[in-house]
């Protein structure tokens, strides 16, 4: 009843109810600002797997920590005697916490092949094109993560973006 009260009371004086949001771990707090230097850092990078790589896991961070904030532990004594569920990566988990982010998950899900060999070294692995559109989406994700977890937006990253391209020598 008190709750009730306190946004009527709000309300009548002209003043909106103050909207809260769960609390939320330090976990996810942590992984969004490791998601946020991920992305500075492909920004900054100059070979375009450097970029793809830091950007894809700029992405992976922030949908960990949609996961660190809104999943539930499962309980054990269920999973007991079934067979074929080892682990899952995050792409997979994050449409069953957060469905809205499905298209996200499977776009970065089906990068994380381009990452692995950007990370590895192989050349060719990706495209400056391909890490400059991957660093975009990156940052758009970003933004998503942080507005469905109620936290600051930043603006996206343009200026590095922008200053990648080059003329030619």
């Amino acid at each position: 009843m008190t709750v009730e009260y306190q946004q009527v009371n709000s309300l009548a004086h002209g003043v909106p109810a103050r909207r809260s949001r769960p609390p939320m771990g330090h976990a996810a707090l942590d992984l969004i600002d490791h998601a946020r230097s991920c992305l500075a850092e492909a920004a900054a990078a100059v070979h375009a797997t450097d970029r793809f790589a830091a950007a894809h896991l700029a992405a992976l961070r922030a949908a960990a920590a949609v996961l660190a904030a809104r999943a539930r532990p499962v309980d054990a004594r269920r999973g007991r005697g079934r067979r074929g569920h080892g682990p899952r990566n995050v792409w997979e988990l994050l449409p069953g916490v957060a469905p809205e982010l499905a298209e996200w998950s499977a776009f970065f899900g089906a990068n994380a092949g381009k990452r692995a060999a950007a990370q590895a070294g192989l050349p060719g692995a990706v495209s400056p094109r391909e890490a400059d559109d991957l660093l975009r989406a990156a940052d758009t994700f970003m933004g998503l993560v942080c507005v469905l977890l109620g936290l600051p937006y930043q603006e996206p990253i343009d200026g590095p973006v922008v200053a990648l391209v080059r003329a030619p020598s």
